[in-house]
């Protein structure tokens, strides 16, 4: 599903949105809500309501004309990753959401006789593999399926034809929010008493919080000078022991459980869970973007 997203007022931008359904794009329409922005909805079925537009992207077609003219346009849209098992038919929706989805996005709004003036397409930092030291945006690409995933899905998000369209990858840290993902399962397991380091628990995670995220997106819109690809992390990797210790001590749990690698089965773990990545946000900081949550303690508390 796609949201339309019409930004009325002085100054304002019209911005279009795809997945907004999902945790992400649910609080990003919250905040451009909040700053009295008017909301629509592009439909991949049949339209309910008057504000629906159709058009699908896994196959490009629907009412293509009314694509037209957004200023921004944000595509967030893709297969779950976390949800269910990781069989062969699972793996093609994850790829084929994000590489055939966009693809005929880039191709429909790059046809536009008033293409965006800025597209920013998600990636993750799966981007770079599972890797040893410290990551930024200009390090290559990784092993492993979504690394595999994410270089295809980048390549078609840069395949414009126009030059008006500014293009950026955000590449996605570890989302967390309790409202859903992987903060939401593991706060879980906690409460029940059962959290724990997994593996060896010195694997480093990127994250950033839901409300610094979407904060990130908008910074980017602003910034004329952001291009290419911009890791969306928290300038604070932690390795996944502490990150268990401190969400332990948060909710005044324990933390002696331990999920030793050789039970963390399937490759869905090996990609998922298991990785070490050192990552940071050069790009936003360099541009000026303040985190409000840079620490996992203070992230946690806001939570």
């Amino acid at each position: 599903m796609l949201y339309l997203i019409v930004v009325g007022g002085g100054g304002a931008m019209r911005v279009l949105i795809t997945g907004a359904s999902g945790l992400v794009g649910t609080a990003l329409t919250s905040f451009l809500q909040e700053r009295g922005h008017v909301i629509g909805k592009v439909v991949r079925k049949k339209k309910g309501k008057e504000n629906e537009i159709f058009w699908d992207p896994m196959t490009g077609q629907g009412e293509v004309e009314l694509l037209e003219g957004w200023d921004a346009v944000i595509h967030l849209a893709g297969e779950s990753l976390s949800n269910g098992l990781w069989t062969k038919d699972k793996k093609k929706r994850i790829l084929d959401s994000r590489v055939l989805g966009t693809k005929n996005l880039v191709k429909a709004l790059d046809s536009c006789k008033n293409p965006p003036k800025v597209f920013i397409s998600a990636s993750a930092v799966g981007f770079y593999g599972n890797r040893e030291g410290r990551i930024t945006e200009e390090s290559s690409s990784g092993e492993g399926f979504l690394s595999d995933v994410c270089l295809a899905w980048e390549k078609v998000a840069k395949g414009w034809k126009n030059e008006k369209t500014r293009v950026v990858i955000a590449r996605f840290g570890l989302v967390l929010s309790t409202k859903g993902g992987f903060l939401k399962v593991m706060r879980s397991l906690f409460l029940w008493g059962l959290g724990g380091k997994m593996g060896d628990g010195q694997q480093f995670m990127s994250w950033i919080t839901l409300q610094d995220l979407v904060r990130a997106l908008y910074h980017i819109i602003e910034k004329e000078e952001l291009r290419g690809a911009v890791n969306m992390v928290s300038p604070y990797p932690i390795r996944q022991e502490a990150f268990a210790k401190t969400l332990a001590n948060v909710l005044h749990r324990p933390c002696f459980f331990s999920i030793p690698k050789g039970l963390l089965l399937g490759e869905k773990a090996k990609e998922l869970i298991l990785p070490s990545l050192e990552v940071y946000p050069v790009k936003l900081q360099r541009t000026g973007f303040t985190f409000k949550d840079p620490n996992l303690l203070e992230a946690f508390l806001d939570e």
